[in-house]
């Protein structure tokens, strides 16, 4: 008997790669949470790789290092197709690349961006992102404000007030509008509520998170409240439920079954058209029932245990981030 999980397009929209660069995401034994061979065993389909770019300084130097940085790590990302062993992985840049890699069971790999910072101040540089590297979202703050956004924690390291900006800047705002124009999908991931509300307004496309929870069922500065939810609902996004301990549960120590309650919030309230699932590996996710890759089944399993049927199986694993990337690319080629 076959079962479900094995037939699921499962897609797990945030992953971080560990850098420096170790060129190991095809080796047999690696520490990577995340790597071809454990996604094949776990059968964990697709993945948004993120070029993780720190939070630093505000200024010609700190924006001058993070573009550098996040072309070198887009690079590595764009490098990683191919086959070994008779595992096969692509980079895919559309949808449709998704559901053909699906097809012919190799692993679909989607560029994205945490953290704006990355632009170093200058908007029309994510249309060369997407153009060089196939790049399908990027985060518009990470932890602490930059020059685009207002982030949901300030850092005292940088010297930050509760709020710069009162949301997004007007580069900020022209940021969105390029975003637009080159099918690259707005994350308020890491945002202020402020930021995330004048996003939705903004953007022509669907704005969506990548790795946030309810704000309801855990009071944390990182996840969306409710009117933040009924946002989504309105404009048609989507928040994807992710697999770390301290957004789940106050206090941390959430496991897949405060995963899967997350998710059934979310479900209840604005409808399963609007969640999905993703695990920050290798940027801190992990979670008892989902540590690794090679855990993906269990997160199925508990999404059936709560009552979840097929087609709402396939909607947040994966069928519902389709949608926004094509909303996103059918709006670029209109553009």
């Amino acid at each position: 008997m076959t079962d479900l999980h094995d037939t699921l397009l499962t897609f797990d929209t945030h992953i971080d790669i560990p850098w420096p660069d170790m060129a190991d995401a095809w080796s047999s034994d690696t520490p990577r949470k995340v790597d071809v061979r454990k996604c094949h065993q776990g059968k964990l389909r697709s993945v948004c790789l993120a070029a993780y770019i720190p939070q630093g300084s505000r200024d010609e130097a700190g924006h001058e290092e993070a573009w550098e940085r996040v072309q070198a790590m887009l690079k590595v990302i764009a490098s990683l197709g191919g086959k070994q062993d008779g595992l096969a992985a692509r980079v895919c840049r559309t949808a449709q690349d998704v559901r053909s890699a699906f097809e012919n069971n190799a692993l679909a790999i989607v560029p994205a961006i945490e953290n704006g910072h990355a632009l170093g101040g200058i908007p029309a540089r994510i249309g060369q992102l997407a153009r060089d590297f196939g790049v399908r979202y990027m985060t518009l703050t990470h932890n602490g404000h930059n020059v685009l956004a207002d982030a949901a924690i300030p850092l005292k390291s940088l010297n930050d007030v509760p709020a710069l900006h009162g949301g997004l800047s007007e580069l900020g705002r022209e940021t969105i509008r390029e975003m637009n124009r080159h099918g690259v999908l707005v994350d308020v991931s890491h945002t202020a509520k402020s930021t995330m509300m004048q996003a939705s307004e903004l953007s022509t496309t669907p704005i969506f998170a990548s790795h946030s929870c309810v704000r309801s069922l855990c009071d944390h500065p990182r996840n969306l409240d409710d009117e933040q939810l009924d946002r989504l609902k309105e404009t048609d996004g989507l928040i994807q439920i992710t697999a770390m301990g301290s957004f789940l549960r106050k206090g941390g120590g959430g496991t897949v079954e405060d995963l899967v309650r997350h998710v059934a919030y979310v479900a209840e309230r604005i409808g399963v058209r609007h969640v999905g699932v993703s695990s920050d590996f290798d940027g801190g996710g992990g979670i008892p029932g989902w540590e690794d890759a090679t855990e993906t089944r269990n997160v199925t399993r508990a999404l059936e245990a709560a009552g979840f049927g097929p087609e709402d199986l396939s909607a947040i694993w994966g069928g519902n981030m389709l949608r926004l990337m094509e909303k996103a690319e059918q709006a670029s080629i209109s553009a």
